[in-house]
């Protein structure tokens, strides 16, 4: 009777280990949605700095005007009316006096 409970209790964790390694949403896939998850909340944490940046730049160009006008010398080359703008072209390289 002993030895018909020990096989009965040994095929029992036998299949139960089976189910946890290789059934359906088994350890390795659990291991492997923990790595996607945390990959994807390291994604998410640079996207909501990247968000709060953002909104500090749309609160500052709503209340700013230096923050406008910036903008508008950077991104569009506006000058004011009483500047002079200077465009400096990089000029070529000089020609080696050691050529043949």
């Amino acid at each position: 009777m002993f030895r018909w409970l020990v096989w009965i209790l040994i095929i029992a964790v036998a299949a139960l280990q089976y189910r946890l390694w290789f059934g359906e949403a088994n350890l390795r896939e659990v291991w492997a949605l923990q790595d996607k998850i945390q990959s994807q909340q390291a994604e998410n944490d640079l996207l909501v700095e990247r968000n709060h940046r953002l909104q500090a730049e749309v609160q500052d160009l709503k209340k700013g005007l230096a923050a406008l006008e910036e903008r508008a010398r950077n991104d569009l080359g506006m000058v004011r009316e009483d500047e002079t703008f200077f465009q400096l072209i990089p000029g070529k390289s000089p020609v080696s006096d050691d050529t043949p």
